[in-house]
């Protein structure tokens, strides 16, 4: 931010005629941003990212953000005297544990993330998948308790809360007809939404810079992806581990229908902006076909 207010107001006015044109790319068009990682911890980057998506929803853009809270959940189940467990990179969810992420997600980050859109001057409403029965979810496995998988996902209030000019925040927590809450995966969350919207493209911010042929190396950046692509990718290990899941769920927005998706590296400050309003780039962009 220093950068720019050294900027002389001529040159202030040539950067946003250079934005122009994506500016008017991505006017009136939705994009999702699923946010977790260091960018959600880090207050300063907390603070960049929602003055990024304050801005883009004032030029015109229908930013819909999505929300983990991983951290924040295991603090809390630490101060009531329960250990976190994972099976296979997703929470094991007993009664307890959710009602736990029910009240961290859509209470307190997600309000926190209002409050904090709307005093940069944005407008904002929490939602979680619960409401308007957005996000229908059942067991993924007796061993998970109640960590969700998506059945069906009904995204009505979204596109009214778009329709009246806010911005939708939304946290993960599922839903089905006994009753029952569900702790659902936010990357996979967003991938579903995302296509349901057909969005013009998810923005899944992360710790990494993107997709790696060395993930020690940032030097290897693949900047771009087709879907195709993806099955030897894993064959060959470039994509392994933690990712497998994070890149399947971009293959899956893109198979429902949304144009691109981006991994970006969430560390970076204005990184959203700096992806969607110039030709720079910064991670690893996902998009269909058959050849990189």
């Amino acid at each position: 931010m220093e950068e720019i207010q050294k900027l002389t107001n001529a040159q202030r006015a040539d950067v946003l005629t250079q934005a122009l044109p994506y500016i008017q790319k991505y006017n009136n068009k939705i994009v999702v941003v699923k946010y977790g990682g260091n960018a959600m911890i880090n207050d300063e980057l907390k603070q960049a990212v929602m003055g990024d998506i304050v801005l883009l929803s004032l030029i015109g853009v229908k930013v819909v953000l999505v929300h983990g809270g991983g951290p924040e959940i295991t603090e809390m189940l630490g101060k009531i005297g329960k250990k976190s467990e994972f099976l296979n990179g997703l929470r094991v969810t007993d009664q307890e544990t959710m009602d736990i992420v029910q009240m961290v997600l859509a209470g307190k980050v997600n309000k926190n993330l209002v409050n904090l859109l709307q005093s940069k001057g944005g407008k904002a409403i929490g939602l979680c998948g619960i409401d308007g029965h957005m996000l229908k979810a059942e067991k993924i496995d007796d061993k998970l308790g109640f960590a969700g998988n998506i059945t069906d996902v009904n995204v009505s209030s979204i596109v009214d809360v778009l329709e009246k000019g806010y911005i939708p925040v939304i946290s993960t927590v599922g839903y089905d007809l006994n009753g029952h809450t569900y702790n659902i995966n936010a990357d996979t969350a967003a991938a579903r939404i995302a296509g349901e919207l057909k969005a013009e493209c998810l923005i899944s911010m992360t710790d990494t810079v993107g997709l790696c042929r060395d993930k020690d190396d940032p030097s290897t950046l693949i900047s771009k992806v087709c879907v195709s692509d993806a099955p030897k990718l894993i064959r060959d290990g470039v994509i392994s581990g933690g990712m497998i899941p994070k890149i399947q769920c971009c293959i899956e927005s893109i198979r429902r229908g949304v144009k691109k998706v981006f991994i970006l590296d969430g560390r970076v400050p204005h990184s959203i902006l700096i992806e969607i309003l110039t030709d720079e780039g910064l991670g690893t962009m996902f998009v269909s076909g058959n050849k990189i």
